[in-house]
């Protein structure tokens, strides 16, 4: 096993590990920052990857942006850790984690055996993922959806700001 497949496994095992902390995390901001690493390390991934204008993208969108919103909405609405109101049986914990390890079992080896027997697939092209290409392609073939998009973001803007001017 090379160093890349190593660093690839050990990244994708925290990714992994993250999302499920994000799941089972009752604290709603140890969820979030279960999150945030999350973000961080298929940043690390997409960098590793030669895909730095996404990664940078992923790191300044998602961590900085709409964490910062998800942070911003649980710190409003003062959530804490929800009350429980009933305990699940012995029986039933039991059955939900074995069904839950059968089925990582199953993804782990329709994932990792394919990757142990089979040979790299081609590279990516030249100048793949790059700032230039990326607004090229944006700005010729998908400008319609480009500005369709934008055009949602801000009725979605104006839409927030005029619920939060109805409820003062």
């Amino acid at each position: 096993m090379s160093l890349g497949v190593a660093v690839f496994l050990v990244m994708a095992i925290v990714i992994v590990l993250s999302a499920w902390g994000v799941v089972v995390a009752r604290n709603p901001v140890r969820s979030a920052l279960s999150l945030v690493i999350n973000f961080f390390t298929l940043a690390l991934l997409y960098f590793g990857m030669h895909f730095d204008l996404l990664g940078i993208s992923q790191i300044l969108v998602y961590t900085g942006l709409i964490m910062m919103l998800f942070l911003f909405c649980i710190l409003l609405l003062n959530l804490g850790a929800p009350d429980t109101l009933f305990e699940p049986s012995l029986f039933k914990r039991s059955i939900a984690w074995f069904t839950g390890g059968v089925l990582v079992l199953a993804v782990a080896s329709q994932v990792i055996g394919p990757l142990a027997v089979a040979d790299a697939g081609p590279s990516a092209p030249q100048g793949f993922g790059e700032a230039g290409s990326v607004g090229k392609a944006l700005f010729t073939g998908w400008v319609y959806a480009f500005e369709i998009a934008s055009v949602l973001l801000l009725v979605g803007i104006v839409g927030s700001i005029l619920l939060a001017k109805r409820r003062d």
